[in-house]
């Protein structure tokens, strides 16, 4: 069991995050992703990516086997700035923690040459880490990340209503069967015995997508304390992909660019401003930007001022082109 100790100040500083963690996601995909596990829920996900992901994944499957431990640095402090902030964090990693991380993973299992470099810290083989993070992301989780926030958002609002119904406490007791509160100590199931004393640092309660049967936290104790834990799931979420709507936006992503798709259907799917659009597609606002500029002169979105900001929505011809019912018509047969 790992038992988290709370004092009046932990209290005070249990804090839910904003919204999916792209690094998190994209290291608990990974344990689903080298395991049998969820084959329910992730089956339909891991056939449909298996073929498509770049050979850099197996480094990653080094760090992030699916038993057991998995890399710390691959998981900072959960930042809302997105996926290259968290991936600079990652590279930043500090050669002592690296070489730790790295030694404990080499306790349990062999690995790789590329993922003992890593241990050296240098420059190449960090550089070859930040590709394999990029190149799997855009492969595995980009496609579904509208999939992964709305999921994490209808967490949130549960726990929202919990907290107003039975508090802080309340709250807590609600978050996963098995997750268990008793005045100041949080307990949760694991095959490891534990006590976490927060000592004034509060919690971080991270809900995730692709965390699969039991929350975990990391294994470094002088990390800033986090609790991850799985949210509910429509099974059919990535089936649903296997229709036409999937195959008209690959298509679109290879005719557009994948990222200038990505902003063209999170434009379709509520619309909102450029930093909206930034923060749920995890890039930079100034990427948004420059290819909502090229959707409007191609007549897939309109923009409008409203305050300080602009919204950008989705024209007639934008959803079409998503949808894959656009129908041109053909030219009139003429007779010689």
């Amino acid at each position: 069991m790992l038992k988290f100790h709370f004092t009046d100040a932990d209290m005070a500083r249990i804090r839910m995050a904003g919204g999916p963690d792209p690094l998190w996601e994209l290291l608990l995909s990974l344990h689903l992703l080298g395991g049998h596990d969820g084959s329910v829920v992730f089956g339909a996900w891991k056939r449909r990516i298996r073929n498509r992901l770049p050979g850099s994944t197996r480094l990653l499957l080094d760090l992030a086997p699916p038993r057991g431990y998995s890399a710390d640095f691959l998981t900072p402090a959960p930042d809302r700035g997105g996926l290259e902030t968290g991936i600079d964090a990652v590279l930043s990693t500090p050669r002592g923690g690296l070489r730790r991380d790295i030694a404990r993973l080499a306790a349990a299992r062999n690995l790789g040459a590329r993922t003992l470099s890593l241990a050296e810290a240098g420059s190449d083989a960090m550089r070859s880490l930040g590709a394999a993070l990029r190149g799997y992301y855009d492969v595995a989780l980009r496609p579904y990340w509208a999939e992964v926030r709305n999921a994490i958002e209808a967490d949130r609002a549960l726990r929202a209503r919990a907290l107003l119904d039975g508090g802080t406490e309340g709250m807590l007791s609600t978050l996963h069967p098995s997750l268990r509160w008793q005045p100041g100590v949080l307990t949760v199931a694991s095959a490891y015995d534990r006590d976490i004393r927060l000592d004034g640092r509060g919690l971080l309660l991270l809900p995730s997508f692709f965390c699969w049967r039991a929350p975990i936290t990391l294994r470094d104790p002088g990390l800033p304390p986090v609790v991850v834990y799985p949210v509910a799931h429509d099974l059919g979420w990535s089936r649903a992909d296997d229709g036409r709507g999937h195959d008209a936006r690959e298509a679109l992503g290879t005719l557009l660019g994948r990222t200038r798709a990505d902003v063209l259907a999170a434009v379709a799917d509520h619309g909102g401003s450029t930093s909206d659009l930034a923060r749920r597609l995890v890039v930079s606002p100034a990427s948004v930007s420059q290819h909502a500029a090229a959707l409007r002169d191609s007549g897939l979105i309109v923009t409008q001022r409203r305050g300080q900001s602009v919204h950008h929505s989705a024209t007639t011809l934008g959803s079409a082109l998503l949808e894959g019912n656009l129908q041109i018509p053909q030219e009139p047969s003429r007779s010689c």
